[in-house]
């Protein structure tokens, strides 16, 4: 007699461990992403070359470079501005590198859950 009702998906545990495997391989893929991330330097300059700034993919401020030009005692505020600016771009750059190797990571999947509604 045929054996009626049951389980569906009873091939389901090969495909669930076939899933963790893929996730693990993940998991350590962007673990080693994120540390080469790490150890890169994003330098932007502003000012035609007055201010320089690196930051590394640990989002920490590692050097400032200022020409003498751009230190005016009368005009401290163009000075600030221009540190502002060159760190936000650097910044800026560690995060577009960022979400650039997420997206190739994840295939462009966008998001957690991949665009499923839950």
């Amino acid at each position: 007699m045929a054996k009626r009702g049951g389980f569906p998906g009873m091939g389901m545990p090969g495909n669930m461990n076939n899933l963790m495997k893929q996730a693990q391989k993940m998991q350590r893929q962007m673990e080693e992403n994120q540390k080469a991330l790490e150890e890169k330097e994003f330098t932007a300059t502003v000012g035609g070359g007055a201010v320089s700034v690196t930051v590394s993919g640990k989002r920490e401020i590692t050097k400032v470079t200022l020409s003498e030009e751009a230190v005016d005692p009368d005009d401290i505020e163009m000075l600030e501005d221009m540190i502002a600016a060159a760190t936000n771009e650097a910044l800026r750059q560690v995060e577009s590198e960022s979400a650039a190797v997420m997206s190739k990571l994840t295939g462009g999947l966008g998001g957690l859950g991949g665009g499923l509604p839950f």
